[in-house]
């Protein structure tokens, strides 16, 4: 997950569409959390462990045309929130055609966010809470730790090491990844 700068507080969604449609936002990246509008800030190595994880599910993809993934670009709405994950899966069986929004009124069905070590983990958890009640599988990834936290709704949650594999489960199956394979050398 990258940096989040905090901007301006108690936005309503519609105030926040509106005001990152504006021209002079344009190459922002920008969230809403908590009605709080945010700047998204990455750093080197996050989205370098975020590109390694997007190609191994651009490749799985490839052999199974299933649907979207979008990268630290591509927004979604969660409930009231509109979040940029770090990469984003969402099937086409819920959505058939890609998105064109600026943010997906769909959200996906699975979001990946690489942990950086200034992000607010307050707000991260906060995500991952608001991501888990609309029904999305979270793979929160800490570089630190080489290890990776999945989230599924209604399923405790499972932490894998170095040493173990990161399983599509039934949203992408037969997707594998070990995790060692996740973090640059």
């Amino acid at each position: 997950m990258a940096q989040i700068v905090a901007q301006q507080a108690s936005m309503t969604a519609a105030e926040f569409e509106a005001w990152a449609q504006l021209p002079e936002n344009a190459e922002r990246r920008l969230e809403l959390v908590m009605g709080e509008m945010r700047d998204v800030v990455s750093n080197n190595y996050a989205s370098a462990v975020a590109a390694r994880i997007s190609g191994f599910l651009f490749v799985y993809l490839q052999k199974h045309p299933m649907g979207y993934l979008t990268g630290a670009d591509g927004g979604y709405c969660v409930g009231d929130d509109r979040y940029i994950p770090d990469v984003a899966y969402i099937s086409q069986q819920r959505q058939p055609q890609p998105s064109r929004e600026a943010y997906n009124p769909q959200p996906p069905d699975l979001a990946v966010e690489v942990l950086s070590p200034s992000d607010d983990l307050h707000v991260v958890r906060r995500k991952v809470t608001n991501y888990l009640a609309v029904g999305v599988v979270v793979w929160l990834v800490l570089p630190e730790e080489r290890a990776v936290e999945v989230y599924a709704p209604g399923q405790a949650v499972q932490r894998l090491g170095e040493k173990e594999t990161l399983s599509g489960g039934e949203l992408l199956p037969g997707f594998s990844l070990p995790i060692k394979e996740i973090f640059p050398a």
